[in-house]
């Protein structure tokens, strides 16, 4: 498995990984929520500031670069987003910045903002359509509105990322990554669509795991060995060996996953030890969705699970469809997590406002 390193805002680099598929032994286990205190890991003081060598000196070794000082560091996450224009006519209409004119810069304020992308992002009669009840393609035109506004991360670890075959969900990494928004969790095989993405911002080493659970079609939706699709699948126990391994080289591992069941308002009992157990493995928030409603935050030993942050851009179908929110997770110096739900609410089609 190959990693992605992006710098602050910046381009991407890959470090090659090794990766074990072997499942793990461990049994999952579901246990009871355990609130605790907020979590604050350890965080090593920067070196001091090195002495200038002697112009006389003949052989020196290099200073050891300081490492980073932490700073206090705000990460965002939102809903299913759509930029489909037969789907949400507004987006026509009103133009593509509408989508993101009801929120304030609250994306372009914090240091790091995730969406869910529900959709290939292609041009039309790319790929062919898969038989299915809906088929979304997003527009690539709409990326640009959406990276103004300041979103850094497009997961495609979706039920919806496969509508128009393998074809179509390459161009929409392609396309994704082509608007300086890094795609996550779909790829031309398994080692691609699984990789994380690595963000240096602030002192912090930020990784971002994909996870789609809610595979469509089951199974050629998922990525295999030669083989185009989306994360993991129903290998959770390959999730969780992601989830360690990654947290071994970072500060702070963070999970977007979709999971659940559609329309339903709560977690089910059958998630909960799955959400448990990526805690556990060292995840320190999750981000969740697929239901298109809004579910509880929960904190589990110090740390956030968003189970389902529900529809963003998105139409405005019911009171419940468009009750919609955005996650705020604050991380500081210290490593002391808080962690929240901003209401939000679908007010016009593809058109959410912070409440």
């Amino acid at each position: 498995m190959a990693i992605r390193v992006v710098s602050a805002r910046g381009a991407s680099v890959g470090i090659a990984v090794g990766r074990d598929r072997d499942r793990d032994p461990e049994a999952l286990v579901a246990s009871s929520p355990d609130v605790s205190p907020d979590v604050s890991p350890d965080v090593s003081p920067g070196a001091s500031e090195a002495s200038i060598p002697s112009e006389s000196a003949t052989e020196t070794e290099p200073p050891a670069a300081a490492e980073p000082k932490k700073q206090t560091l705000v990460i965002h996450a939102a809903g299913d987003t759509s930029l489909d224009p037969v789907w949400i006519p507004t987006l026509r209409s009103q133009g593509w910045d509408y989508a993101w004119s009801g929120l304030k810069g609250i994306f372009e304020d914090d240091d790091l903002s995730i969406v869910n992308l529900e959709c290939p992002v292609a041009t039309l009669g790319t790929g062919s359509k898969v038989d299915k009840q809906f088929n979304f393609m997003c527009d690539p035109r709409g990326l640009p509105a959406m990276r103004r506004a300041g979103v850094e991360v497009a997961s495609l670890a979706n039920n919806h990322a496969y509508d128009y075959g393998s074809e179509a969900l390459l161009a929409s990494v392609e396309n994704v990554a082509g608007a300086r928004i890094t795609p996550i969790g779909a790829g031309e095989d398994a080692d691609a669509a699984e990789e994380p993405a690595i963000f240096n911002i602030k002192g912090w080493k930020i990784a971002v795991v994909p996870w789609d659970f809610v595979v469509d079609p089951w199974p050629t939706a998922v990525a295999g060995p030669g083989h185009p699709g989306t994360a993991f699948g129903h290998d959770f126990d390959a999730v969780v060996k992601a989830v360690k391994r990654v947290d071994r080289q970072v500060d702070l591992t963070v999970v977007q996953t979709h999971w659940g069941v559609e329309l339903e308002t709560r977690p089910n009992v059958a998630q909960v030890p799955l959400g448990h157990r990526l805690i556990e493995a060292g995840a320190d928030m999750i981000f969740g969705g697929h239901s298109h409603r809004m579910q509880p935050l929960e904190i589990y030993r110090g740390k956030p699970i968003f189970w389902s942050l529900g529809n963003f851009v998105w139409p405005a179908q019911s009171v419940e469809s468009a009750t919609s929110g955005v996650a705020e997770v604050t991380v500081k110096a210290n490593g002391r997590i808080k962690a929240k739900l901003l209401p939000a609410y679908i007010s016009a089609p593809g058109h959410p406002e912070l409440r």
